[in-house]
């Protein structure tokens, strides 16, 4: 995986695995690769994954059960589509509709090219 610079290495790892989710690559209650696997996959130190996992944790996308790793937390992926929408309605959008203003794009131009 190539990262950014535009946020912390830990939050893309994170986004990632948020990814991985919505895709369908772990459901609820799959177990996910192990931090030390995660780590050596995208080529990070351990304590870089660990602080994924733990922000993962905290928002409740995953889960630990002692002795047998991290599972996805039942209903995570309809959490992550629903922040993921909320944050491009809210951050994303408003600068999309500014370029077409700005570059004279009509809505039917974007729902032709859509199509």
């Amino acid at each position: 995986m190539s990262f950014t610079n535009d946020k912390p290495i830990y939050l893309q790892m994170a986004d990632r695995l948020c990814d991985e989710i919505l895709a369908g690559t772990y459901k609820d209650d799959d177990r996910i690769p192990s931090v030390r696997e995660y780590a050596v996959m995208l080529e990070v130190n351990t304590n870089t994954a660990v602080k994924a996992y733990d922000e993962l944790a905290r928002a409740n996308i995953i889960y630990n059960k002692r002795g047998l790793g991290y599972f996805v937390t039942p209903g995570a992926r309809q959490q992550i589509m629903q922040e993921r929408r909320r944050l491009f309605m809210e951050q994303q959008l408003p600068a999309l509709f500014r370029q077409m203003h700005l570059l004279g794009i009509d809505i039917q131009e974007v729902v032709e090219a859509w199509r």
